[in-house]
């Protein structure tokens, strides 16, 4: 497979109307609208273009159900714009080799370049199916994204999550569960020896939280992480607080399932643990697969990654992937290279030409 530079051409201007397009998760919409029909005046060939909700997905021609299917998935939604930036954030600025606006990193960057290998592919049919998926709700992990989608999708044999990763490819993904928590006490006047402080009770555990070591670590993502975020107690100066409630951000490795990881904190600690969600669970792949196997070959140096993506929705083997810079993401006056871009499909046609599934 061998791309021109009208393909770059066509990655940078989607980029521009996805940036131009507000499309912060659960409000994608109009960009999916638009995402649409760009997709429905530029492909190359005739193919099936499918939706759901704000999801758009295209299968290349040719589909055979005895052959292993490949997945491509990016997503179009975007965070909030963060305090500071200098720039309007839905305004697309190119300078040089330089495209900054809110997107452009996470996901943009990706999305255009998946849609452009997605088109070559089309164009040069390969031992296995190919989908094309631009999905919804990723930065909050929402159920009518990929969630959604999959069940419509033919089986899917792996895929490859567009996420910036300097296209170096994560091979393993931390998970997340966010947890309650809540410590009781008894209330009673602050001036006398009276009642049981719900804070007192609370820091105990918070310290657990701040000082437990699972055993289990991971070559690749270290060890599982947790982080109290937030602590809410009390209701005035004079009052014994009969309740304090905090919140863990807890990141797993791959050595556990996020309810296993719940079941012993909840042993561990004295307040009262209820999980937000057990859905988010850490993902692998091997390194025989052979979708790593070509990018090593191609000097491409696995890696875990912190971050999360919809590789943690995904029960397939999956490859974290894109050009761009994680740094750079939820940041103010985000940007992406064109020369990334363009370095992210050429590393991508190389990968994926006569691979074998």
């Amino acid at each position: 497979m061998k791309f021109g530079e009208q393909n770059i051409k066509q990655a940078v201007e989607l980029l521009k109307m996805l940036i131009s397009t507000p499309s912060v998760s659960r409000d994608e919409s109009v960009a999916a609208d638009k995402l649409q029909m760009f997709i429905e005046r530029s492909t190359p060939v005739m193919i099936d273009i499918h939706r759901h909700l704000n999801n758009i997905w295209c299968i290349a021609p040719g589909f055979d159900a005895n052959r292993p299917t490949l997945l491509l998935d990016a997503h179009i939604d975007t965070v909030k714009p963060v305090a500071g930036w200098s720039k309007q954030p839905h305004t697309p600025i190119v300078e040089g080799d330089v495209i900054c606006g809110l997107g452009s990193n996470d996901d943009g960057g990706s999305l255009v370049t998946m849609l452009q290998l997605f088109y070559l592919i089309c164009q040069n049919p390969q031992k296995y199916n190919t989908i094309f998926l631009a999905s919804a709700e990723e930065e909050v992990s929402g159920k009518n994204g990929i969630e959604a989608v999959i069940p419509l999708l033919p089986p899917i044999t792996c895929a490859i999550v567009g996420e910036p990763t300097a296209m170096q490819p994560a091979i393993a993904e931390k998970g997340l569960m966010v947890l309650d928590c809540v410590a009781h006490g008894v209330s009673g006047h602050a001036a006398r020896n009276v009642g049981v402080n719900a804070i007192y009770k609370a820091i105990q555990d918070i310290e657990w939280f701040r000082t437990h070591t699972f055993p289990k670590s991971s070559a690749l993502l270290g060890d599982v992480k947790m982080s109290v975020t937030q602590i809410m107690a009390g209701t005035q100066h004079n009052v014994i607080p009969d309740e304090c409630s905090f919140v863990v951000d807890v990141r797993s490795n791959e050595c556990y399932s996020n309810k296993e990881l719940l079941q012993i904190i909840s042993e561990s600690v004295g307040c009262d643990v209820k999980a937000r969600s057990t859905r988010l669970n850490s993902s692998s792949i091997s390194m025989e697969h052979p979708l790593v196997k070509r990018a090593m070959e191609l000097g491409r140096e696995p890696f875990g990654s912190p971050t999360l993506s919809n590789q943690a929705l995904l029960d397939i083997p999956t490859l974290k992937m894109g050009p761009g810079e994680s740094a750079r993401s939820h940041t103010a006056n985000e940007f992406i290279k064109i020369s990334e871009i363009r370095e992210g499909l050429s590393i991508f046609t190389q990968m994926l030409d006569g691979l074998e599934l």
